[in-house]
């Protein structure tokens, strides 16, 4: 015998089908408007998140102040005026012994040149200085042809620095509001929310907090990490300038891939011009497997312990934040999943089924077949 279908099944089956796709068509539109929006308000979003982030990084000390019986407006000022300080004496750090010794890696730059000169008017290439000199005059013509495009570029980069310190500067003020006042901001919250929404939205917005908190603490983790182990690199070999470079190793860590590419070429132009050629690749292949090790093993690690995501989630969380918005989507991507996962949990708990007096989970489980 042949097993007919049913129409009257398959007519439901494919009106089923039929509603899913429309609703999930509908929370697609949604997410696009949101995601719109969010982009024609992003010079106010963009330093309200940097604040944000610099708020869980400073908290502690001051809940510890609020704590000791300080007034918020003091606690908070307090932090921030200690918190521009550290940041201070972090580029103080960088800055004064590249500049005390920056006769030195000129010279080394100057010496490298030469040398690349004289190997390349020897064999096999065998480059004389007036090919060398009508190369160079070459490029100086196609620089000069380009110029217009060239301060177009200036002229690009000098917005995007200005762009940028206008957003460090409203992120600290945002950063000061939040220490002063965030205690009180859920209760306010709760008050200006009707029924449920006053204990589910400040209940979800307390959990995203926690997690933005611990993910900036891992991503403070895991460059550390890069900073010890690429710095122990640095010393064995006699590169000059260690302290600098891991300074500046930390804090590109929070800046992902760029920050770790920038970090990488400045070690490694360090150690070439000052220890040759052989440590600059040896430097190069320390921080290719440092860099390997934080984004395959270290970072999925520590942010999936500490976020509650799987590691697998968090490679293509930074992933798709990348090919989506670039180096912001790829700062923001974790920070994000571990939020949506918030919700989605906090949703399942409310939806979940209550459980009948007088069983457990383990009569659950063994009541279901297998």
């Amino acid at each position: 015998m042949t097993a007919t279908l049913s129409s009257t099944k398959t007519r439901a089956a494919l009106r089923t089908s039929a509603r899913a796709s429309a609703e999930l068509l509908l929370i697609l539109l949604m997410l696009a408007v949101t995601l719109w929006i969010l982009g024609r308000m992003w010079a106010v979003v963009w330093p309200l998140v940097v604040g944000l982030l610099l708020t869980t990084l400073t908290w502690p000390p001051t809940r510890f102040l609020l704590r000791r019986g300080w007034k918020p407006a003091l606690a908070a000022s307090v932090v921030t005026v200690l918190f521009l300080l550290v940041g201070t004496g972090v580029v103080a750090l960088i800055a004064v012994p590249v500049a005390s010794q920056s006769g030195e890696l000129t010279d080394g730059v100057v010496e490298g040149i030469q040398k690349l000169r004289e190997w390349a008017a020897g064999p096999p290439l065998n480059i004389g200085d007036a090919e060398i000199n009508k190369a160079f005059d070459t490029a100086v013509a196609r620089a000069q042809d380009g110029l217009g495009s060239m301060v177009g570029t200036v002229v690009t980069g000098v917005s995007t620095v200005v762009s940028g310190l206008v957003t460090a500067v409203l992120a600290l003020f945002l950063m000061f509001f939040f220490l002063k006042d965030g205690p009180r901001f859920l209760p306010w919250l709760a008050r200006q929310l009707p029924g449920r929404l006053a204990t589910d939205v400040p209940t979800v917005a307390a959990r995203g907090w926690d997690t933005l908190g611990t993910f900036v603490r891992s991503q403070a983790a895991v460059g550390l990490l890069d900073a010890v182990l690429i710095g122990l690199g640095l010393w064995v070999l006699g590169v000059p300038l260690v302290l600098p470079l891991a300074v500046l190793t930390f804090v590109s860590a929070f800046v992902p891939i760029i920050g770790a590419l920038f970090a990488g070429l400045v070690a490694v132009l360090i150690a070439l011009v000052s220890n040759g050629l052989t440590d600059a690749l040896i430097v190069l292949a320390i921080i290719v497997v440092v860099q390997q090790l934080e984004g395959n093993v270290f970072q999925p690690m520590i942010q999936s312990r500490g976020l509650g995501l799987h590691a697998a989630v968090v490679l293509l969380a930074v992933t798709l934040g990348g090919s989506l918005a670039g180096i912001v989507g790829s700062l923001l991507a974790v920070p994000i999943a571990a939020l949506i996962a918030v919700v989605w949990n906090y949703v399942r708990e409310q939806l979940r089924e209550p459980s009948h007096p007088g069983t457990d989970e383990s009569d659950a489980g063994a009541a279901v077949p297998s």
